[in-house]
């Protein structure tokens, strides 16, 4: 029983060899026609990955959510408008208050562990 086992998952591992080897075929078939239908043509063939966005830039993520997290130095005419209508500060949307206006919450006391 333990020898027709091995012998079934060797048969299992040529054919997913097999398979991975025939996907590869492929693969380079249509990456040799694209080749030469490019240099009939005449036109210049871009890699893959050019042609899927180009390069990968690691550092474009953390610009771009730095840039975001960053206030304009000065606002704009839009956002005082905006902001003297709903009765805030220019520089900061949010209005400072006393502390006894809030009331959703209970003072515990400090518990020493």
């Amino acid at each position: 029983m333990n020898f027709i086992l091995r012998v079934i998952l060797l048969l299992l591992g040529l054919v997913f060899a097999a398979s991975l080897a025939v996907a590869a075929l492929l693969l380079a078939a249509v990456w040799g026609v694209r080749y030469a239908w490019g240099r009939v043509t005449g036109k210049p063939v871009t890699p893959w990955t050019a042609s899927m966005g180009g390069r990968f830039n690691p550092r474009s993520g953390f610009d771009r959510f730095r840039h975001a997290a960053q206030q304009p130095a000065e606002p704009t005419a839009a956002d005082v408008v905006s902001a003297r209508a709903r009765g805030e500060s220019v520089r900061s949307p949010v209005v400072l208050g006393p502390a006894d206006d809030v009331t959703d919450v209970r003072a515990r006391p400090v518990r020493g562990d």
